[in-house]
């Protein structure tokens, strides 16, 4: 096997504009693409700054109701400070959790699609 990346995730969304509004506005993510390729699809494509896997927020699959996607988990650098930056931003985050592998909060975009915001323990992807 030869897979070196994950390139592109779907997270399903009702409505794209908000969900762009959500992920570049206040998740800080920048925005890669946005197309219109027929009237039914509408390319959307969102990454962390200098992330190499994209998001794209999709309408379009029947399988993938809005807020489906649980468990997507980013890192940064400083918990504490996009804990301070999103509260004040509005957004609803759980209790800071500590476990072997980081600490972390979880929140969800306005679709309800989980997330987790992490900052892994130094040692937490050898473990």
């Amino acid at each position: 096997m030869a897979i070196t990346q994950v390139q592109v995730v779907s997270v399903p969304v009702s409505d794209q504009d908000r969900a762009v509004e959500f992920y570049v506005g206040v998740l800080g993510f920048t925005l890669l693409a946005d197309s219109q390729f027929s009237p039914e699809m509408r390319w959307v494509a969102v990454a962390p700054p200098g992330g190499r896997t994209a998001l794209t927020l999709v309408t379009w699959f029947p399988t993938m109701p809005p807020g489906s996607l649980q468990g997507t988990v980013l890192e940064t650098d400083d918990l504490d400070g996009d804990i301070a930056a999103l509260t004040e931003k509005g957004v609803t985050l759980s209790e800071l959790q500590e476990a072997p592998w980081g600490r972390f909060v979880t929140l969800a975009d306005p679709d309800g699609n989980g997330i987790v915001l992490q900052a892994s323990a130094p040692d937490a992807m050898s473990a």
